[in-house]
């Protein structure tokens, strides 16, 4: 169980496990019930470790993703399951950047970050899927978007 997390020390440890990926559930209540005192240097250090931590957990996705792609060979199910698991890590990502703890316009701005990263995926994904000429890629892209969470 990780500890709600109070202060700026506690954040950092509570951030290490979100970005390490460890204990996810956990990890999200902590966030959410967390509480941080916004103030000039805490912010911009908390929100430093926080985009540290979400670009480490986006690279990781994306990767992951790369692979599972590759690796289905054309599979339709396969395909699927890539699809469905960068979305559900996309949407992960999304919570986690609803951090009551941190002001709303900030907070608007790591969605956003996670967002662009979704939407960019998606239409990556959309315009590689144009290759095949037969269409069924483009209609597997297009029925499990990862953006759609």
């Amino acid at each position: 169980m990780i500890r709600v997390p109070h202060t700026y020390a506690e954040w950092a440890e509570v951030l290490k496990a979100y970005k390490d990926k460890t204990n996810d559930q956990d990890v999200l209540k902590a966030m959410q019930k967390g509480t941080l005192e916004w103030q000039s240097g805490v912010a911009e250090r908390f929100t430093e470790k926080y985009l540290n931590a979400t670009n480490n957990r986006l690279n990781m996705a994306a990767d992951k993703f790369q692979r599972d792609y590759s690796r289905a060979a054309g599979s339709e199910g396969a395909v699927i399951q890539a699809l469905i698991a960068m979305r559900k890590e996309l949407a992960f990502l999304m919570q986690a950047a609803d951090i009551p703890a941190v002001p709303e316009e900030v907070r608007g701005q790591f969605k956003d970050i996670v967002r662009k990263q979704a939407d960019s995926v998606q239409s990556s994904l959309e315009d590689s899927a144009k290759k095949d000429r037969s269409g069924k890629l483009s209609s597997i892209i297009r029925n499990h978007k990862v953006n759609n969470f």
